[in-house]
């Protein structure tokens, strides 16, 4: 809604003693889709499906599909509550970056009260419901992603590129937090899991970072691209973490998770990730990284359907 708009609003508000209701209902939406876009609705659509993979694959027999409801419920409100104080939490950075300055704290459409009670409102209430209707461990697991992304992940992105490393600990968490509603307990397809996503967000966290370096670098954000001017280590970490991947990403097979369909698919996607890693770390531009973090997002989709597909 334009600034005009409201303008004409208050003018007649002021004349008339009453406010236009056509005026109020748009204002309205506009302030609800700000708090939306603070949650990240499509991070917290990955988020959920990976939760559905760990719960699926954890599940023995038929699916308790409740219990997935309520793990989902919970799981929903405490990603988009944590996203939400990651905004709040960054409001200035995000205001130094191109990418990132129209969101609705840097360009002052929402005030940092709003958004710091919302996030801790619905982020507390996602846990507290994962603790007291899945259970007691699925709470903790998630409160654990809570801390790590908000009070790890978040600060040290202005303090070293390790904060990458960091970060990928607390997204690596979904699939366990949907396993251990499944199962009630952890246990090693969880950690395989978490290992898959874990390494995936390497490559993937990297070339993002090497695509909008010169932005992360405006905001103070110390991504290894940002800090290692030639690519050299940065090249190395996006090849070690694809090769990691690759034979990580054959374990389900190999614990009697999944069947030979996932295996060789798995080994496909790996070869295929792989391949454009080291694309990328020969030609070092700006295309290349583009390519893979293309290859990233068809990468992790595909190997979570062909688990889901092939499981034993």
């Amino acid at each position: 809604m334009s600034a005009g708009i409201v303008d004409v609003a208050l003018t007649r508000e002021m004349a008339t003693g009453a406010p236009r209701p056509s005026a109020r209902v748009p204002e309205a939406r506009v302030r609800a889709s700000d708090f939306l876009a603070l949650t990240k609705p499509r991070v917290v659509v990955m988020v959920l499906v990976t939760t559905v993979v760990g719960y699926y694959l954890g599940s023995a027999g038929a699916a308790d599909y409740l219990r997935l409801l309520h793990t989902l419920i919970g799981t929903a409100l405490a990603a988009a509550g944590t996203l939400a104080l990651n905004q709040f939490l960054e409001r200035e950075v995000d205001a130094l970056m191109e990418r990132t300055r129209l969101r609705p704290l840097p360009d002052g459409r929402l005030q940092p009260i709003e958004a710091l009670v919302f996030g801790a409102l619905i982020t507390t209430a996602g846990v507290l419901y994962l603790a007291l209707v899945v259970g007691l461990l699925c709470g903790l697991v998630t409160a654990a992603t809570v801390a790590l992304y908000l009070f790890a992940y978040t600060p040290l992105k202005l303090k070293t590129p390790l904060c990458v490393v960091v970060g990928a600990i607390p997204g690596a968490l979904p699939p366990v937090t949907g396993w251990v509603a499944a199962q009630g307990e952890l246990g090693v397809g969880a950690w395989v899991l978490f290992g898959i996503l874990f390494l995936w967000q390497l490559p993937h966290t990297l070339a993002i970072a090497r695509l909008y370096r010169e932005d992360y670098a405006r905001a103070g954000i110390r991504l290894l691209p940002v800090v290692d001017p030639d690519g050299t280590s940065t090249e190395r970490q996006i090849v070690t973490g694809c090769s990691a991947l690759l034979a990580v990403g054959l374990l389900p097979t190999l614990i009697g998770l999944t069947g030979p369909v996932y295996f060789f698919g798995a080994l496909s996607l790996g070869v295929g990730f792989l391949g454009c890693g080291m694309a990328q770390a020969v030609s070092r531009t700006v295309p290349a990284a583009r390519r893979l973090l293309f290859a990233s997002l068809l990468y992790l989709p595909t190997l979570l359907a062909l688990m889901a597909f092939d499981k034993i």
